[in-house]
């Protein structure tokens, strides 16, 4: 048994010198590795032994590469501080787009804001030497945005801000801040049925104020017809304005006015007179406006188009209508007019520039004598009134009812407030119709949207 036992204790022996011997071979780097032994810088040793596997301890853990430089650009990547101002604007602004068709904000990436940006243009300020963005022109991109706040409002050198056809959304900007600023254009959006945009009023400079085709509602200000000194043109058409018109419409130095499907009561002011020498084209189209047939509408000498058609106007036409020797375009149709269609309004036909008087759908009984012959050249339209032997006409009965119940209030007027030299055109008329024959019906042009 003690031979055994002193056997057995041999055999391990030799099994253990044998695996010294082993590890006498392997470098010391080996054996640190294999032990987990480290070696600090102060000297200290510290020894993990790993179970399993390898039976050595878990590899280092690997450290992070040190982080990269932004690869967003920087100020010093762009043409000067202003542009890269709007850069940081424009990003904003483009996270927040929802729908894009076009793909429009897929151009709007790097540093050429100027150059490569679809809808964004630059030029230099006022007495600034360095570009800045000047111009944003998104018209019929049909991008979507729950709100233009915090970007249109925070391009600090914008003169022009034009989104005609897209689907913003929210109210208007307050743009008072923007020192340059003169056209704004937001027709045809998604924008808030609130009231009229107030701040907009604050936008002296402006020549251009275009909301039509969204959802506005309540009256118009009397501030949109005196605050601004060289406005040209205010189209709030195709909206939901109700209520009076400003009794001060006539102080506005407006060319292009269109007020036309809304939902505007009362009378045409008497104001719009002081508009003769510059208002060109008015719209009061498919409103509710009531009351007489103003007479002062006969004194706008410079105006084109005069639409006051299918609203609910009384009375005759003043004399004064054979003044309108500018207008091209008259349409007084479907409202509550009757009496006799002067034949010094008709003779503006040949004496004039008039292309088309429209008086359908009223209430008239007679025609002067020119008319007629208007008639057969198709420049009068005269259908559903009541008229003896022109075609077309009401119902004896329904004519015959509209005099009974309608008690014929409105002032008859015959003085004549203009001069005629004589018939036929001069010269200047004809050389100032074709200087605006490029910009002309441009209220019409409005009702679309």
């Amino acid at each position: 048994m003690a031979g055994l036992l002193s056997g057995s204790r041999l055999a391990r022996f030799c099994f253990l010198a044998s695996c010294i011997a082993l590890a006498a071979h392997t470098s010391d780097a080996s054996r640190r590795d294999l032990i987990g032994i480290s070696i600090g810088k102060g000297g200290g040793i510290s020894i993990g032994i790993g179970i399993g596997g390898g039976g050595g301890s878990s590899p280092p853990k690997k450290q992070p590469p040190p982080s990269s430089p932004s690869s967003e650009p920087q100020a010093c990547d762009f043409e000067n501080e202003r542009i890269y101002r709007a850069y940081l604007v424009i990003q904003r602004f483009k996270n927040t787009i929802t729908s894009d068709p076009q793909c429009i904000t897929n151009t709007w990436t790097g540093t050429d804001v100027c150059g490569s940006y679809k809808g964004f243009f630059c030029e230099k300020p006022p007495n600034v030497n360095e570009r800045a963005l000047a111009s944003v022109d998104f018209n019929g991109y049909m991008l979507q945005s729950a709100s233009l706040v915090s970007f249109v409002d925070a391009l600090p050198d914008l003169a022009l801000f034009h989104a005609n056809s897209n689907n913003f959304g929210g109210v208007v900007p307050n743009l008072r801040a923007l020192q340059y600023f003169y056209e704004l254009d937001l027709s045809n959006n998604k924008l808030a049925p609130c009231p009229f945009p107030t701040d907009v009023l604050g936008l002296t400079n402006s020549t251009f104020i275009d909301i039509r085709f969204n959802s506005f509602l309540g009256g118009l200000p009397a501030g949109l017809f005196c605050s601004f000194p060289i406005v040209e043109a205010i189209f709030v058409n195709n909206n939901k304005f109700a209520g009076k018109l400003p009794d001060n419409l006539g102080d506005s130095p407006v060319n292009y006015l269109s007020l036309a499907n809304n939902q505007f009561t009362g009378p045409i002011p008497a104001s719009i007179a002081r508009a003769a020498n510059t208002l060109l084209e008015v719209l009061f189209l498919n409103n509710k406006l009531s009351g007489c047939l103003p007479y002062e509408l006969g004194l706008l000498a410079k105006a084109t188009v005069i639409d006051a058609g299918t609203n609910q106007l009384t009375g005759t036409i003043p004399a004064s209508y054979a003044c309108l020797r500018k207008v091209e375009q008259l349409n007084l149709a479907d409202n509550l007019l009757y009496g006799v269609v002067p034949d010094a309004l008709c003779r503006l036909a040949y004496d004039g520039h008039l292309t088309n008087l429209t008086l359908s759908g009223n209430y008239f009984t007679g025609l002067g004598a020119c008319c007629w012959d208007l008639i057969k050249q198709g420049k009068l339209n005269v259908d559903r009134n009541c008229i003896p032997y022109a075609p077309k006409q009401r119902s004896h009965e329904e004519c015959a009812g509209f005099f009974h119940r309608t008690k014929m209030t409105c002032p008859v007027s015959t003085h004549v407030p203009c001069y005629h030299k004589g018939y036929g055109v001069d010269a200047a008329a004809e050389e100032a119709k074709a200087a605006a024959e490029e910009a002309k019906y441009r209220t019409y042009s409005a009702l679309k949207p």
